[in-house]
C-alpha cells in the first residue's frame, strides 16, 4: 500500500510538469527552482515511504536532461519545449509561443514607510481631482473624518501679537514692501477724467458722513452698553459708511461702467476656508503617538499636514460672472525673489487653537451661483479698538486681516472653479479689499497663485500669492456745524479706481478643467444621488455635532492613562478603552438609512432593508484630465 500511494504521488507529480512549457528567455530560473524542489520532493518520498529505488530511476534522468536544458541558453532559445513524462506518447496541453511577446511587468516601488504613504496621499488627492462636481469634492475632504478633522481656528477679528509673518507663511503670500497698489490701476483712467468723477460724488460723500455721524439717531436699534463700546461702534459706523458709499459708487459709475449692473452684492456673507498646510513642526501629541510603538520610533520626526480652518464675515462683497484681470502672471509668481517669511512653530505658540470641525469652503454662495468671482470687498476694523496699546502693531494687524480674508475669499471660488489645496488653480484669481471703520480706510489688492501647500509639495512647489496694500487713509478730519472738514480726495480716487477695473474673459483658457459637464450636484440626473448628495452636503456645510457624540476623556484620564500609564492595574470601563481612535473613523462608516416596510416595493423584501448611499465616487471623465 506504501509503495501504490508513493508511486501514485510522485508519478501524478511528474505527469503535472506535462503542462509547463518553457518560453524564450522566460521565467528560467523560477523553473530551475521547481525543479530542484521536485527532486527533493522525491528524496523525500524514497527515505520516507521507502519507494523502489528502481522507480525513482525512471524519473531522474528525466529531471537532469530539462535543468540541463533550462540552464543552456542556445538550447533554450527560440524551442518550445514540452516536458513528457516516459511513456506517454503526447503531452495533455501543447502551447504555441509567439513571435515578439509584448511582456509588461509591473513598475518597481519604493516599499519603505514614507513612500507608501506619500503613494496613499497621491491616490487619494488623485480621487479629488477626478470626481465631478464641486460639492462632491469638498465632500470627499471630509471622508476620512466622521467627527470633524482636528483644525487650527482662524477668525478674522482674533488677531494676536506679532501675527503677520504666521499670515504669510501659512498662506505662502508676499507682501511688497512698498506701501500702495500696482501702477496697474493708474492705467484705468485717465487723470482727467479721475477728477471729475470725484468731483461727482464728492458732495453725495459728504452728505452721507454727516448723516452717518451726526443725524441718524441710533438709540432705539441697540442697548446703552452696546452704544457706550468703541469696538462695536465703530463696526456700526463702518457697516452703514461702506453700505453708503457702495450705493453712490454703484449709482453714478454703472452708466458707464456696465459690468456694475451684472454684479451681485451680498451683505454680511459666510466666508469660510479649509486648507492643508504641510510645513509645521510636528505636534507633541504625534510625536508621542509615534515613539510608543516600535516600528514608528525611526519615524517620530517625519513632517504631518495639518488643517488650517478660516471663518470670517465682510461687511459686503460684490460678485460678477467674470474675474478680475491678473497684475502679474502665473511664470512670475514663481520668482524666488520674492520673499516669504518660515515659521515652522506650532500654531498653539501663536495663540491660535485646535477644535474638531468639518471641513468647510463657503466663499459668501453655494456652488452653482451666477456670479462666481469677487470683485471688492468691505472689512471692519474695529477690533483694532480694543487690541492692547502695547502691542503697537496696527499695521501688521491690518496686512495679516488683508491676507487672510483675501487668500480665503479667493481660495472658495478657486474650488468653485474645480481646484482644491492639492491641486493648484490653472489661472491667478484677484481681489479688491477695503479695510475700513468709516473714518479710516485701507486699500488691498490680492492675487491667488497658489493653493497647494501640502506635506508634499511645501517644498516643491515655487508659486507665491502676491499682496499689495495701502497704508491707512483718513476719510475725513472732523464735522463742525454739519460740514465736512478735510475729505481727503485720495481715499475716493481709489474706491473709484476699484469700482472701474472691469473684469473681462479669459481667452485660450479652459476655466473648469477638472469638473465634469454636471459641474454642480444640481445638474445630476439621477434624482436619488442628487437629492441625497444635497442633504448631505447641506448638513455637513452647517457643522452641526453628530447625533452620537464621541467618548469624552477626562483630563485625569488624559494625563494617568494616555499620556503617562501610570495606572494599568484600573478596571477597563470607558468605551474609548475598547474600541479604536474614534477621531479616525470615517464618514461612510455607519449602519445605512433602515426603510420602513411600507415604503419597499416589496415589503418583506431584505434587499431593500436598508436605503442605498451615493457617497462621492468617480463616475464621469472631467473635461481635461
Amino acid at each position: 500500500l506504501c509503495y501504490l500511494t508513493s508511486f501514485k504521488a510522485v508519478y501524478g507529480a511528474a505527469c503535472n510538469f506535462n503542462r509547463v512549457v518553457i518560453k524564450q528567455n522566460e521565467f528560467v530560473c523560477n523553473h530551475l527552482e521547481i525543479f530542484e524542489q521536485f527532486e527533493i520532493f522525491i528524496n523525500v518520498k524514497m527515505h520516507c515511504c521507502k519507494v523502489n529505488p528502481r522507480l525513482l530511476a525512471r524519473f531522474v534522468p528525466f529531471i537532469r536532461r530539462s535543468q540541463g536544458s533550462l540552464s543552456s541558453p542556445i538550447a533554450s532559445e527560440n524551442i518550445v519545449e514540452t516536458l513528457v513524462p516516459p511513456n506517454f506518447s503526447e503531452p495533455a496541453v501543447v502551447e504555441e509561443k509567439s513571435e515578439n511577446p509584448d511582456v509588461k511587468y509591473p513598475p518597481i516601488l519604493d516599499l519603505s514607510r514614507t513612500a507608501r504613504k506619500r503613494r496613499e496621499r497621491a491616490e487619494w488627492h488623485d480621487k479629488i481631482k477626478y470626481l465631478g462636481t464641486v460639492e462632491e469634492k469638498i465632500f470627499e475632504l471630509n471622508m476620512p473624518r466622521y467627527y470633524g478633522w482636528k483644525v487650527c481656528k482662524i477668525e478674522e477679528g482674533t488677531i494676536p501679537y506679532d501675527p503677520l509673518p504666521f499670515a504669510q507663511y501659512v498662506t505662502k503670500t508676499h507682501m511688497v514692501n512698498e506701501p500702495g497698489l500696482p501702477d496697474y490701476y493708474d492705467s484705468l483712467l485717465a487723470p482727467e477724467t479721475l477728477d471729475a468723477t470725484v468731483q461727482q460724488i464728492k458732495g453725495q460723500i459728504e452728505d452721507a458722513i454727516v448723516f452717518e455721524y451726526t443725524c441718524r439717531k441710533r438709540d432705539y436699534q441697540f442697548k446703552e452698553d452696546e452704544l457706550e463700546d468703541k469696538c462695536f461702534m465703530d463696526n456700526v459706523l463702518a457697516k452703514d459708511m461702506s453700505l453708503q458709499v457702495n450705493r453712490i459708487l454703484t449709482t453714478n459709475l454703472c452708466q458707464n461702467y456696465t459690468h456694475l449692473l451684472e454684479s451681485q452684492l451680498d451683505i454680511g456673507p459666510r466666508i469660510e476656508a479649509f486648507w492643508v498646510f504641510g510645513g509645521f513642526e510636528v505636534p507633541i501629541e504625534t510625536i508621542r503617538g509615534r515613539s510608543g510603538q516600535d516600528f514608528t520610533k525611526e519615524f517620530r520626526d517625519e513632517p504631518v499636514n495639518q488643517k488650517l480652518q478660516y471663518y470670517g464675515t465682510p461687511i459686503l462683497q460684490l460678485r460678477h460672472k467674470l474675474p478680475l484681470k491678473e497684475i502679474v502672471s502665473i511664470q512670475e509668481s514663481e520668482d524666488q525673489s520674492l520673499e516669504i517669511p518660515v515659521e515652522t512653530l506650532d500654531p498653539r505658540k501663536q495663540e491660535y487653537f485646535h477644535e474638531h470641525r468639518h471641513a468647510t469652503i463657503i466663499p459668501g454662495f453655494w456652488p452653482g451661483d451666477f456670479g462666481e468671482f469677487g470683485l471688492v470687498s468691505y472689512h471692519n476694523r474695529g477690533y483694532l479698538a480694543t487690541r492692547p496699546e502695547q502691542y503697537s502693531d496696527d499695521t501688521d494687524a491690518l496686512k495679516t486681516q488683508a491676507i487672510f480674508g483675501s487668500f480665503s475669499w479667493l481660495y472658495g471660488q478657486a474650488c468653485y472653479q474645480g481646484f482644491s489645496t492639492f491641486q493648484d488653480p490653472t489661472y491667478p484669481l484677484l481681489n479688491q479689499m477695503i479695510i475700513t471703520n468709516g473714518q479710516w480706510w485701507s486699500f488691498s489688492t490680492y492675487q491667488l497663485n497658489t493653493t497647494t501647500m501640502h506635506v508634499d509639495a511645501i517644498n516643491e512647489n515655487p508659486r507665491r500669492n502676491i499682496c499689495w496694500i495701502t497704508e491707512p487713509l483718513k476719510l475725513f478730519d472732523s464735522i463742525e456745524d454739519g460740514k465736512v472738514q478735510g475729505l481727503n480726495e485720495d481715499v475716493l480716487k481709489h474706491l473709484i479706481k476699484f469700482y472701474v477695473n472691469t473684469p473681462e474673459v479669459k481667452k485660450g483658457v479652459e476655466m473648469k478643467p477638472y469638473l465634469s459637464e454636471e459641474e454642480v450636484i444640481a445638474g445630476i440626473e439621477e434624482p436619488d444621488r442628487r437629492k441625497w448628495l444635497e442633504e448631505k452636503y447641506k448638513h455637513l456645510a452647517s457643522n452641526r455635532p453628530r447625533h452620537r457624540l464621541p467618548p469624552e476623556i477626562y483630563h485625569w484620564q488624559k494625563i494617568y492613562m494616555l499620556e503617562h500609564k501610570t495606572r494599568p492595574m484600573d478596571k477597563k470601563r470607558d468605551a474609548w478603552q475598547f474600541n479604536p481612535n474614534v477621531w479616525k473613523r470615517r464618514m461612510d462608516e455607519h449602519t445605512p438609512e433602515y426603510v420602513p416596510k411600507f415604503k419597499r416595493s416589496h415589503p418583506k423584501s431584505k434587499l431593500e432593508k436598508w436605503a442605498p448611499n451615493f457617497y462621492p465616487t468617480i463616475r464621469k471623465p472631467i473635461k481635461s484630465p
